[in-house]
Parts: C-alpha cells; sequence; structure tokens
C-alpha cells in the first residue's frame, strides 16, 4: 500500500505542460469504444446529436474510457480482465503511454482523473489475494504509476470522482475473477457487493452494502449528480426466476434507495443493468438493459417508475443537452427525452458498453 506521503509527493511533483485541449479535436460530448465492420475496435469521439468527430484504433477490445478534465487525452481500457490501458493523444491520434497492470494485476475496464488532471485513478483486481485495489498514476510523469491502495472489497468495476473533488466512489462488484478462469465468477455464493467512499489517499470515509437477500446484485455502474447524490446499476447473480431491483440511489451519510419497474417490465431484463446516468436537468435517472432490449427511466425524487423503452442492444447512456443520449450495438445513437426516445444518427459500428461524457475543465 502507497504511504500518504508518497501520494503527496508525487501529485506535487506531477507537471503539466502546455497540449492542445477538446476543442482541437471538434470538442467531442462523449467517448466510447466500438467495433467497426473492418473488425477493427476503435475509440471514437462523438457529439450530443451523434455525429462521429474523430476515431481512434484500439490494440483490442475497449471497454469504457476516462477522459482528461483539460487537454485532448484519453485513457482507454481493456475490457475485463484485459491489463492494458491506452492513452491517447486524440489531436493527433498517437499513443502517450501505454498502462499495464502491475503483476498479479488486471484491469476492470473503469478509471478517473483527479479534478485537475493530475491524478489517474483505475479500478484493479489483485487476483491471486482476489482483492480489489485502486491504482494510482502520475499523469505529469508520464503516467508513472505511483502506487495503489484497496478499493474496500472485491472487484471493484466502476469509479467516479465525487463533486467535492476531494473523494471517489467504488462499484465494488463482489465477484472474485483469476485470469485463469477468464470471465468465470468464482465466489458466487459468498459474495458480498459494495459501494465504498474514499478519499484520494484510500482512507475509507463511508461503506454501504445491500440487504443480505440481495448480496447477489453485484453493483457495477456508477453516476454521480451535482449534489453528491450517486446512482448505481447493478447486475443479479441469483436465479433468474427473481426479479431484484437493478437500480440504487445513495447519499453519503444515508440508506440506499433501490428502484424498480412494475413485475411485467422488470422481468424481461434478465437480471442485467448496463450503464445508469442522470438526465441533464438531473430530474431523471436511467439505466440501459441490453439483455431485454430496454431503457428504464425512473424519477429522482419520488424513485417512481416512468417508462420503459424498446431499443435493441442499448446499452450507453450519458446526459445530453435535454436529456439523455444512448448508444446501441446496433449502431443508433438516439436521445430521451421526457417522453420519448427519437434516434439521431446510425453509425456503421457496434458500439459497446459506455457513452463517457467529455467534461472538460477550460
Amino acid at each position: 500500500m502507497t504511504s500518504r506521503r508518497r501520494f503527496l509527493q508525487g501529485l506535487a511533483a506531477a507537471s503539466l505542460g502546455p497540449m492542445p485541449g477538446w476543442s482541437a479535436v471538434g470538442a467531442p460530448d462523449f467517448l466510447a469504444a466500438a467495433l467497426f465492420p473492418d473488425g477493427s475496435y476503435r475509440l471514437a469521439g462523438l457529439t450530443a446529436s451523434g455525429a462521429v468527430v474523430f476515431t481512434l484504433p484500439l490494440p483490442g477490445r475497449g471497454h469504457a474510457a476516462a477522459a482528461h478534465p483539460q487537454y485532448a487525452q484519453a485513457v482507454a481500457f481493456a475490457r475485463r480482465p484485459g491489463t492494458f490501458a491506452l492513452v491517447i493523444d486524440c489531436t493527433s491520434g498517437s499513443e502517450v503511454a501505454r498502462l499495464s497492470a502491475p503483476p498479479g494485476h488486471h484491469f476492470y475496464g473503469h478509471g478517473t482523473f483527479s479534478t485537475d488532471g493530475r491524478l489517474l485513478f483505475t479500478t484493479e483486481n489483485r487476483f491471486e489475494q482476489g482483492d480489489g485495489m485502486i491504482g494510482v498514476w502520475d499523469v505529469g510523469n508520464g503516467y508513472a504509476r505511483l502506487g495503489s491502495f484497496s478499493s474496500g472489497g472485491i472487484g471493484p468495476h466502476d469509479i467516479v470522482l465525487m463533486p467535492d473533488g476531494a473523494s471517489i466512489a467504488i462499484a465494488n462488484g463482489g465477484i472474485e475473477t483469476h485470469p485463469d478462469t477468464g470471465r468465470t465468477k468464482l465466489n458466487l455464493p459468498t459474495m458480498r457487493p459494495n459501494l465504498t467512499y474514499c478519499d484520494l489517499n484510500g482512507s475509507v470515509i463511508e461503506q454501504v452494502e445491500l440487504p443480505h437477500r440481495l448480496r447477489k446484485n453485484s453493483i457495477r455502474h456508477l453516476a454521480v449528480r451535482d449534489d453528491g447524490l450517486v446512482a448505481f446499476a447493478m447486475q443479479w447473480q441469483g436465479d433468474l426466476s427473481e426479479h431484484p431491483p437493478l437500480l440504487g440511489l445513495h447519499q453519503r451519510g444515508g440508506t440506499p434507495v433501490l428502484l424498480a419497474a412494475g413485475d411485467s417490465d422488470q422481468s424481461t431484463l434478465q437480471g442485467y443493468a448496463g450503464s445508469v446516468a442522470f438526465s441533464s436537468n438531473n430530474q431523471t435517472v436511467a439505466i440501459t438493459c441490453p439483455r431485454g432490449n430496454s431503457l428504464h427511466g425512473f424519477d429522482v425524487e419520488s424513485g417512481s417508475f416512468k417508462a420503459a423503452y424498446a431499443l435493441e442492444d442499448v446499452c450507453g447512456l450519458g446526459a445530453g443537452p435535454d436529456g439523455l443520449v444512448y448508444t446501441t450495438g446496433t449502431g443508433q445513437v438516439g436521445r430521451l427525452s421526457e417522453t420519448r426516445t427519437e434516434r439521431m444518427a446510425l453509425s456503421e459500428c457496434q458500439w459497446d458498453n459506455h457513452l463517457v461524457p467529455v467534461q472538460t475543465g477550460i
């Protein structure tokens, strides 16, 4: 475990020289990985209207990405249990750095930058011990690794920076895996997912677990509102004849609130939520459910179910100018307003799991 002093020394030493901002590449609103007809995996920049402003090659299938808050750099993560993360200069398409998981670790496909862009945090599995770790990387020193700290659980998948800029939320999915067995889940009878909040040095601030009867509901993906309300999407590892909630809301210091549709809609989802996001006005929270070909929207304040929208292989989701933007494995980019979905673009690719907002700091 890396010491607090070493973290602070690394932070003080990090320096970011002048580099082009996101406007230099057409000011994309989102990043997304995709499979293209020629068989190549690529990272794309998209506008909120679905226009593709650039695509850049990846060495393998991507999952999610992290956008630098100031400069036109993106970190594209391999799909679990991948060991690479590619740092790309989006103005030139050149490789800035290639992050390799340390021996005995693999990445989980997600990461986040600190507010000032000096540090990158990555979710990782230390697989021989079976515990979750958060890797810390020094951006200004060529993405050199500073160290790591415990994620507070097993199987940390997603990670988000909290609005205070001083803490992170971690989705510890609770599922143990090992590269020797690929994506096989090794501990389903004993899994205990949790949502962990910690400061940027790894000190735990708060942890939240689900009720025991829902301990097989793996907490996987996160979204955070400006006031610190966290939404988490889940993937059920239990009997599929049960139809548990796949969406939760949590405010630090409070009790999680679990949201679900009526049984007729919930039963079609096959226990799987892909992505989660708040709408641009923060009044709606939604999850995508690619196995059920559906997008579910809920009212944030009341927790009531608004509607289910039929969308084939929908998974990517993010806040757009007037609601939500989604992507599908069939190449669609669309938007969800308060009342309906609308296809905005159809790309010749298969969009992968996530639609990552580019939130610039300058």
